[in-house]
């Protein structure tokens, strides 16, 4: 059973309406809800808005499919404040619910302090470092993303014309640096001449933002940009399809559309295909939490190229493109086979 909550919930500070007054409490969570399935209830706490067309409504999609098949009510609930984070896992907690997924850093600590109240509810988070000690009824996913980054600086490098590539990130942390740091290694390796300038636009939800740094760097001669930062990349993308011959590599395979002439490829993390791995796995008997470093060939993070601009996109470049795909290939090979590491290097 799955419940429509792409708006679910408006959040305040401080405060959480539900469309009445109050605070939140698992009463007034839970109170306008049909009875639950069979198989209890699944939430998505996201901290990030829904509509991003990339993570979040990937999981909303995958939990509902989830629920529907495993009969299980879904609920996907919009945190926007941290502080109520403490307070929407503890109402899910006491209203029984079965699995309660959540995402990135910001939910550890919260996380810490409410799934030990709650033994018999499986905890979630993605995008998140290893619980020390351990947390029985927590699981945590890391993702080596800068792997699909590297192998995105080797396909910028070969289908450059101006050797001039750019990296916009949502905020500096420490998985994003690693991720800039790796697109420009892959691309370096190629080329040690070619230059990659490096923005933040200080919010993964500011496509203004996006918009304003990728057109900077559009009329400073950059011709390609990885993007790395959810729906800040809305503008990215309308800066790229300003003038033809810039492109942009995103992060989700429903951006391909938005622009089949300028979105070249993307370095995908399905956080939904994970929230699906990872909710599947906790259904099994012998589950107990722990951590789980998800990489390539594990069909979460991938390098992947647009098969929309593949069809409609310059024909010098998606000519660039093609030939370049083998380069990707054998660098992904060794990469997978051990022969070839690519440091996870933090540093600006």
């Amino acid at each position: 059973m799955s419940i429509n909550t792409k708006v679910p919930i408006a959040v305040g500070r401080r405060q959480v309406i539900l469309g009445v007054a109050g605070t939140l409490a698992a009463s007034a969570l839970y109170g306008a809800l049909p009875a639950q399935a069979a198989g209890g209830l699944i939430a998505l706490v996201h901290t990030q808005a829904a509509g991003d067309a990339g993570p979040v409504d990937s999981m909303i999609a995958k939990l509902n499919a989830f629920a529907e098949e495993h009969d299980m009510t879904a609920r996907a609930i919009y945190a926007e404040d941290p502080s109520t984070y403490e307070t929407i896992f503890t109402s899910l907690g006491e209203a029984g619910a079965k699995i309660v997924v959540s995402t990135f850093n910001e939910v550890a600590e919260p996380f810490r302090a409410v799934a030990p109240k709650f033994p018999d509810t499986k905890f979630i988070q993605l995008f998140g470092d290893p619980f020390e000690p351990k947390i029985p009824n927590v699981a945590t996913v890391s993702y080596d993303y800068y792997l699909g980054c590297y192998l995105s600086g080797i396909f910028a490098a070969r289908v450059s014309r101006s050797g001039k590539l750019g990296f916009i990130g949502g905020i500096s942390i420490p998985p994003i640096n690693a991720d800039y740091n790796a697109f420009k290694a892959g691309a370096q390796s190629v080329n040690p001449d070619l230059t990659v300038a490096v923005a933040f636009a200080g919010s993964f939800q500011d496509p203004a933002k996006g918009q304003e740094i990728a057109t900077q760097m559009f009329s400073d001669g950059v011709d390609f940009i990885q993007t790395d930062a959810a729906a800040t990349d809305f503008g990215i993308i309308a800066a790229a399809g300003e003038n033809e011959g810039r492109v942009v590599s995103t992060l989700d395979p429903a951006q391909f559309p938005l622009d089949p002439k300028s979105v070249i490829s993307i370095v995908g993390l399905d956080f939904g295909a994970s929230l699906y791995n990872e909710a599947t796995k906790s259904l099994e008997a012998d589950w107990s939490g722990g951590h789980e470093a998800t990489g390539l060939g594990t069909g979460v993070i991938d390098f992947i190229p647009s098969p929309l601009f593949a069809e409609q996109g310059p024909e010098e470049l998606r000519k660039m493109a093609q030939v370049a795909l083998a380069s990707v290939e054998e660098a992904r090979g060794k990469i997978l086979d051990g022969s070839l590491n690519v440091p996870f290097n933090t540093s600006l």
